[in-house]
C-alpha cells in the first residue's frame, strides 16, 4: 500500500513509469499535510501564554484535523486503487455482443468510480478552510505562516483532485452523471480559490 511506503520511496514510485501514483493520490497527500500542519498550529497554540481562552478550541481544532489527516492518508490508496476496476474491464473478452455489452457497462461503472474519489478528496478538503481561518486569526502567531501553506495546500489539493474528476468525465456517456457532477466541480473549484483568498486576507503578514 502506498501509505505504508516511506517518503523517499513514495517520492521514487511517483517519478517512475508506474501509473499510480499519480495526480490524484498527490492531492489526496496534499489534503493530509494540510491537515496535519494544522494540527501541527493549534498544538503550538494549546497552552501557551496569551493562548489560555482559546485552548479548549484548539485542542478541539487539533483532534478534527488528525482525523481529517488520516482519511487523506487513506484516500491515498484509494485514489491508486480506483482505476482498477476499469483496467480489469477493459480486458475483459468483446467476441460477442453481449461480451461487448458487458464490457461497456463495466467501463463506464469504472468510470464513475475513478470520477468519485478525487471528487471525494476535494469534498472533503472542502469542509477544512473554517478551521484554517480560525488557526490564522487565535493561533499562535509564530505559527500562522504554517496556518496559510496549509490554506494553500488545501486550495491545491481541491484543484488538483477536480482536474482527475474531470478527467474520467470525458470518458463517460451517462449525461446526467457528467452535469451533475461537473456542476458540482465548478462549484467546488470556485469555493476553493474564494476560500483560499479569504483566509490569507485574514493574516496581518
Amino acid at each position: 500500500m502506498l501509505k505504508d511506503l516511506g517518503l523517499q520511496a513514495f517520492i521514487n514510485q511517483l517519478e517512475s513509469s508506474e501509473p499510480v501514483p499519480g495526480g490524484g493520490s498527490v492531492a489526496a497527500l496534499s489534503s493530509s499535510l494540510a491537515s496535519a500542519l494544522a494540527a501541527m498550529v493549534a498544538n503550538l497554540t494549546i497552552g501557551k501564554k496569551n493562548y489560555e481562552a482559546v485552548s479548549d478550541e484548539m485542542s478541539e481544532v487539533a483532534v478534527r484535523m488528525s482525523a481529517h489527516k488520516q482519511v487523506f492518508i487513506d484516500l491515498i490508496d484509494k485514489d491508486a486503487n480506483s482505476f482498477d476496476s476499469v483496467m480489469k474491464a477493459f480486458k475483459l473478452p468483446k467476441e460477442t455482443e453481449d461480451d461487448k455489452k458487458k464490457r461497456n457497462d463495466l467501463i463506464q461503472e469504472g468510470m464513475k468510480y475513478a470520477a468519485s474519489v478525487p471528487l471525494e478528496v476535494a469534498e472533503k478538503t472542502a469542509l477544512l478552510f473554517e478551521d484554517f481561518a480560525y488557526l490564522v486569526e487565535k493561533g499562535n502567531k509564530n505559527a500562522q505562516t504554517d496556518a496559510l501553506v496549509a490554506t494553500m495546500m488545501a486550495r491545491t489539493a481541491i484543484l488538483s483532485a477536480l482536474y482527475n474528476v474531470k478527467i474520467n468525465l470525458g470518458s463517460i456517456k451517462d449525461e446526467t452523471f457528467v452535469k451533475q457532477t461537473s456542476d458540482r466541480v465548478k462549484s467546488l473549484e470556485q469555493f476553493a480559490i474564494e476560500k483560499e483568498a479569504y483566509v490569507l486576507g485574514l493574516s496581518d503578514l
